[in-house]
């Protein structure tokens, strides 16, 4: 499996990590998971048809498919004929791009795309990058700056803050937090923070250059034993935190 990412134009870098292309191989025939990080996305499958969603759904050539920020681990089947390119949004960027559908009702959930907002799959496969930056940099909308505000106050703390806190510091109330998350999140404020607060344990663990027991990283991440952190990193992949 060949796996590689691309950064967008500077002018699309505040609403997107990145795009991405994936192409299985000869040797392939394996399930691939990936674990939540508060992001949405969108996929075209530009190969043969892929299992997706824990193999719930088939996408099909030429297809386009919005992809729900994640609560939990998702696995796709990678064949040698899989061919995916991906659009990796920054948390609330959705609804920058598209008029589509609040965001709690894409949670967990791969749906595919009217025909009218699809990608087209012939621009996708003669220059990609040059498409997709042309594609969103002229679909660009309003962005909840306030709202922005929040995210990054979650993502300074590693997930760290009380909500309480972030909401007083961002003169705003915790149920009109409650009701932002759920249009252009999808979770809630708190289980934004917890995915913020795993994916900084994951980066600690998955570090090869530093040495340190499960209980100094639970500590140093906000849990209350290495037992609390290892519940939360299965949970969240489905893995034991010595799998990783």
């Amino acid at each position: 499996m060949k796996f590689t990412e691309i950064k967008p134009c500077a002018a699309l870098a505040p609403f997107i990590h990145a795009y991405w292309e994936l192409k299985g191989d000869e040797n392939d025939a394996q399930w691939e998971r990936n674990f939540p990080d508060g992001c949405p996305g969108l996929v075209i499958n530009l190969g043969e048809t892929c299992k997706t969603d824990n193999g719930s759904i088939s996408m099909n050539y030429g297809k386009t498919y919005a992809v729900g920020a994640m609560t939990s681990f998702n696995d796709s089947f990678i064949e040698k004929g899989t061919h995916l390119m991906g659009v990796c949004l920054k948390p609330a960027a959705f609804s920058s791009f598209y008029h589509y559908a609040p965001q709690n009702e894409l949670i967990n959930s791969t749906i595919e795309f009217d025909k009218p907002i699809s990608f087209e799959t012939e621009k996708m496969i003669e220059n990609p990058i040059a498409y997709l930056n042309h594609f969103y940099t002229n679909r660009i909308g309003n962005m909840d700056m306030q709202f922005q505000s929040v995210l990054t106050d979650i993502q300074q703390s590693n997930g760290q803050a009380s909500i309480y806190e972030v909401a007083k510091r961002n003169y705003t109330t915790i149920r009109q937090l409650e009701r932002k998350f759920k249009t252009y999140i999808g979770i809630t404020p708190k289980e934004y923070s917890n995915i913020i607060r795993f994916q900084h344990a994951l980066a600690i663990i998955q570090n090869p250059g530093q040495e340190r027991s499960l209980l100094e990283i639970a500590f140093e991440c906000g849990f209350y034993d290495h037992s609390h952190l290892s519940n939360e990193i299965k949970r969240n992949t489905g893995l034991a935190p010595s799998q990783l």
